[in-house]
């Protein structure tokens, strides 16, 4: 009956956009219409909890994942390109004014 219950709240991504207070409520609910024990009730409401989470960070890493994507796919700069340049400019403007470098004369 356990099983049950968790697959039939695991179904889809639906799980991962539900907030904790919806899954112990749901956990509540199922352990009432099941006639679970208290410590039943409490293992459901924990694994509910763990998996939630865990669907909530494999989502998070594939949104993550797609976003890169579409932005390698534009040619957009990501932040970590726009620092990368940031410091190679950085590099070349302390080489520039090293020993030896003279400033131009207006004209």
């Amino acid at each position: 009956m356990l099983e049950q219950i968790k697959k039939g709240v695991m179904t889809g991504i639906g799980m991962a956009l539900l907030t904790n207070e919806k899954i112990l409520e749901y956990a509540k609910k199922s352990a009432e219409e099941a006639n679970m024990t208290t410590e039943e009730a409490k293992k459901l409401a924990e694994e509910l909890l763990k998996e939630s989470e865990e669907i909530r960070q494999k989502l998070e890493e594939k949104v993550d994942e797609r976003i890169a994507r579409q932005l390698d796919r534009m040619g957009l700069s990501t932040k970590e390109d726009v620092e990368d340049l940031k410091k190679e400019i950085q590099k070349l403007q302390r080489a520039n004014k090293g020993p030896g470098t003279r400033k131009k004369s207006a004209k």
